[in-house]
């Protein structure tokens, strides 16, 4: 293969892999504590929103096993129970995949519905497997906070994930 012709592939798998590369950053994002005044540290969900976007827009581009292995990475490195962020962002990927055609060419404002719908969802299964992992009821004002928190910047991010995806995806 000529040096021009390893440059393009080069080229087309780092613009294939940007999906993944950007949920394993917001995983690292997501493991870094918030300080809001008067409340515990509290993270917004950012690999959630990643996944959401691009089960969306480039399903073909974050694989199932992509998005399991994040969420393994971020469990790992946030000390929860081992499995519940992966399997959390599994039943997104998979619920929102089975929905794409609806959200498909949508105005943002349906994009950021749906993604309202989703963030509780998935913050009341992580709840519940965390309560269940610890024997104990999680306090639910975090989660509260997390889920208001989440649903509010999701709009700067889609943003940015919009930008990547026509900018540096469009070729792909």
């Amino acid at each position: 293969m000529t040096p021009a012709g390893w440059v393009e592939r080069t080229d087309f798998t780092a613009r294939s892999l940007l999906p993944f590369a950007t949920v394993l950053l917001l995983v690292v994002a997501s493991v870094v504590p918030w300080h809001l005044p008067g409340l515990a540290p509290v993270t917004p969900a950012f690999s959630l929103m990643a996944v959401y976007y691009w089960a969306i827009y480039r399903p073909d581009k974050l694989p199932y096993a992509a998005t399991f292995a994040a969420g393994l990475l971020q469990d790992f490195l946030s000390g929860g129970p081992l499995g519940m962020t992966a399997l959390v962002l599994l039943c997104v990927h998979g619920v929102v995949g089975s929905q794409r055609t609806f959200f498909h060419g949508k105005p943002f404002r349906v994009v950021w519905w749906g993604f309202s719908l989703v963030a509780p969802g998935a913050a009341a299964m992580s709840w519940v497997v965390a309560s269940a992992y610890y024997g104990l009821l999680v306090p639910p004002l975090p989660l509260i906070v997390y889920v208001v928190l989440t649903v509010l910047l999701y709009p700067l991010l889609g943003f940015v994930f919009t930008k990547l995806h026509n900018g540096i995806l469009a070729r792909v």
